[in-house]
C-alpha cells in the first residue's frame, strides 16, 4: 500500500523532508485511499501551477484518459494527489476542482510560514470514474491575492493514478452517467453562490432506474462562522458589529421541481485562518483539505424525472428565522449519478407517499441577564419520508423508500461584558434508502462542536480559544462509494495576539481518528502537536505504514501570520 503512495507522491516531498528541516509539513488526518496496491498503475499529471495573483484566473487544462492502465473506463479505482508548497504570509484560500462541469473536490490551503510549508492530500476519486473515462476540461479555481503584507503563493501539482482492473481487482462499480448541478461555466469553478436559490434545468435519461445526488456546500464571508451567528431577534442585545444575525442553524436543501427531495445538516469546517490560526499548525482542522459532501437518494422521483422533459433541480441554504433568510454567502454545487436500465424504453410509475415539510421544525429561546450576559438556544428537527413504485422498460419493478431524521441544537453564550463567547452545537441524523427492501444509501452522523473563546481585553486584539470538534459518520453513500465508518475527535487550544509588529501566538492540537470500511480495510491515527512540533504520533491498521506517517515539525515563526478571521468580522 505505502509503496504505491510513495510512488504516487514522488520524490519531491521526501527531498523536502531531507533538505529543508525548517519547512513545516501540514496535514489533515485522514485514511489513505483504500485502493488495490498490487494492481497495475499509471500516473498522469493533470496540472501544475503557482497561484499568485490568481483571483478570477483559474488553471484550465484539457484532459485525455490514459490508455496504459487497461481499457479506458474499466479501472478498479482512481486516486488524486494534490501537493502544494508555499512560503511567506497569506490567508487560507478555497480551492474548487471542477471536471466536466462537475465539482469533484473542495479543499482549502493552510496558511504558510516565512520558512515555508508543504502538504499533500490523497483523495479517492473512484466515484467519478465516468468523468475520467472521457476527454474534457479540468479546472482548479484557487483565488489568491498578492498585496502588501500578503506575499504567499501556492505552488501546486495535481496528479491522478489509475488502477487497472483484473480478475483479482474487478472494475469499480460506476454510474452510467453523471449530470452536473452547477453553473456550467466551464471557465472557472462551477460552484454557485447562494442566496438566492440556485436552480438548473436538467434532463434525466428516460430509462433511468436510480439517481443518487451528491451535495457540496460551505459557508463563506458572513456565513463562514454560521454556527456563531446569533438569532436576529437577539442581535440588538450585542454590541454593533459583534456578530451576524439570522441565527446559527443551516439546512442545505435539494429540491426537485420545487419539492424538497432531501436535506443536509452541514459539518462545521474550520479553515486554518479561522478564529485562532495557531491551533491549526501543522494539523489542520478535520475537513479543511477535503470538505465533506452529503448524499441524497433522488430515486423516488424517477417516475417524474423520466418523462423526457427538463426538470428543475435546486439547491439552497436556509435558516431557522421566520423568513428562513441567511447572510451572504454559501458556495454550493451538486451532481447526479444516474443508473439506466438495459432497455431504452422509458421507466414508468408513481410517487406513492410524500411526507415532507418545506422547512425544518425549529425553536429559538434566549435569556438576557441584568448584567448583560446573553444566552441563546436554537433547535431544529427534520423528518422526510418519500416512497415510489416504478417499472423499468425491461419489466423490473422497484419499490423505493427514502427517509431522513435529523436533530440540531446550538447554544451560544456571551458573558463577562461579551469578552467570553462560547458555542455548543450538536447535529445528528439518520438517512436510509431501500430499493426493494435492500439498503442502497445510509448515513448515520454526529457532528458535535464546542468552542470556548475569551478575549483578553475589550480591544479584541488578543484572545484564547479552546476547541472540541468531532466527525462521526457511518455511511453507505451509494452503490458507487465504499461504505465506511469514521470516528474523529480533535481538541485544540490556542492563544493569539494581533500586533502592529507582527501577529503571533501558540497552540496545541490533539487528533484521534479511526476508519474502517465494508471491504475490511482499517486505519487509525493518534497524533498531537504543540507550537508547530509533533509531540506524539501513532498509526495502525491495514492501510497504515510507510515514511509519511510521521510528519516532521519546525520551530514556530512569529510575525508571519495573517490576521485571523473571527465571528462577526472582528
Amino acid at each position: 500500500m505505502w509503496t504505491r503512495l510513495v510512488q504516487s507522491l514522488g520524490a519531491g516531498l521526501l527531498a523536502a523532508r531531507a533538505s529543508y528541516a525548517a519547512v513545516l509539513v501540514d496535514f489533515q488526518v485522514a485514511q489513505p485511499p483504500p485502493l488495490p496496491s498490487s494492481a497495475q498503475q499509471c500516473t498522469v499529471q493533470i496540472l501544475e501551477r503557482t497561484f499568485g495573483n490568481s483571483y478570477g484566473d483559474p488553471e484550465i487544462v484539457q484532459y485525455t484518459p490514459p490508455t496504459d492502465c487497461g481499457e479506458v473506463g474499466s479501472w478498479a479505482g482512481i486516486s488524486l494527489n494534490f501537493t502544494v508548497t508555499s512560503n511567506g504570509t497569506q490567508y487560507d484560500r478555497l480551492g474548487i476542482f471542477t471536471f466536466q462541469n462537475v465539482e469533484i473536490w473542495r479543499t482549502s490551503t493552510p496558511e504558510p510560514t516565512t520558512d515555508g510549508i508543504i502538504w499533500t492530500y490523497l483523495k479517492d476519486a473512484t466515484r467519478y470514474l465516468p468523468l475520467f473515462s472521457e476527454p474534457g476540461t479540468f479546472i482548479l479555481e484557487l483565488d489568491n491575492i498578492l498585496e502588501t503584507g500578503l506575499n504567499g503563493q501556492y505552488a501546486s501539482t495535481l496528479t491522478a493514478t489509475f488502477y487497472a482492473s483484473s480478475d483479482e481487482h474487478p472494475a469499480a462499480p460506476r454510474a452510467n452517467t453523471i449530470i452536473p448541478v452547477t453553473t456550467l461555466a466551464n471557465n472557472t469553478g462551477d460552484d454557485a453562490s447562494v442566496p438566492p436559490v440556485f436552480s438548473l434545468n436538467v434532463t434525466i435519461p428516460q430509462n433511468a432506474v436510480a439517481v443518487y445526488a451528491e451535495l457540496y456546500a460551505s459557508g463563506n464571508s458572513a456565513e463562514e462562522f454560521w454556527y456563531y451567528n446569533v438569532a436576529s431577534e437577539y442581535l440588538g442585545d450585542l454590541p454593533s458589529g459583534f456578530t451576524y444575525g439570522y441565527g446559527p442553524f443551516r439546512e442545505v436543501r435539494m429540491l426537485v421541481d420545487g419539492q424538497v427531495a432531501g436535506v443536509a445538516f452541514p459539518y462545521a469546517v474550520i479553515f486554518t485562518g479561522g478564529i485562532s490560526p495557531t491551533a491549526w499548525r501543522p494539523i489542520t482542522s478535520y475537513g479543511a483539505l477535503d470538505l465533506p459532501t452529503y448524499f441524497i437518494d433522488l430515486t423516488p422521483f424517477v417516475p417524474v424525472l423520466t418523462d423526457g422533459q427538463p426538470h428543475n433541480i435546486s439547491i439552497d441554504v436556509v435558516s431557522a428565522e421566520t423568513n428562513h433568510t441567511i447572510n451572504d454567502n454559501w458556495y454550493v454545487s451538486g451532481n447526479l449519478q444516474v443508473v439506466t436500465d438495459s432497455s431504452s424504453s422509458p421507466t414508468t410509475g408513481n410517487i406513492t407517499a410524500y411526507n415532507v415539510e418545506p422547512y425544518a421544525e425549529t425553536t429559538t429561546t434566549g435569556t438576557l441577564d441584568d448584567n448583560g450576559d446573553l444566552t441563546v438556544t436554537v433547535t431544529a428537527k427534520r423528518s422526510i419520508q418519500i416512497q415510489s413504485d416504478f417499472t423499468s422498460g425491461s419489466g423490473e419493478h422497484t419499490s423505493v423508500t427514502w427517509t431522513q431524521n435529523l436533530d440540531y441544537s446550538n447554544t451560544q453564550s456571551y458573558l463577562n461584558g461579551y469578552l467570553v463567547n462560547n458555542v455548543a452545537q450538536t447535529a445528528t441524523g439518520s438517512f436510509l434508502s431501500t430499493h426493494n427492501g435492500v439498503s442502497v444509501l445510509s448515513d448515520d452522523f454526529s457532528y458535535p462542536l464546542y468552542i470556548n473563546m475569551t478575549y483578553l481585553n475589550d480591544s479584541y486584539e488578543s484572545w484564547t480559544a479552546e476547541f472540541d470538534h468531532s466527525y462521526n459518520r457511518v455511511s453507505l453513500p451509494s452503490p458507487f462509494i465504499l461504505g465506511s465508518t469514521i470516528n474523529e475527535r480533535q481538541t485544540a487550544t490556542s492563544s493569539f495576539v494581533v500586533s502592529a509588529s507582527g501577529n503571533y501566538g501558540n497552540g496545541t492540537n490533539d487528533d484521534t481518528f479511526s476508519y474502517s470500511d465494508d471491504d475490511g480495510n482499517t486505519y487509525w491515527r493518534n497524533v498531537g502537536a504543540a507550537d508547530n512540533n509533533i509531540t506524539y504520533d501513532s498509526v495502525g491498521g491495514s492501510l497504515s505504514g510507510g515514511p509519511f506517517s510521521l510528519p516532521f515539525s519546525a520551530p514556530m515563526s512569529q510575525g508571519v501570520l495573517a490576521k485571523p478571521r473571527l465571528p462577526g468580522g472582528k
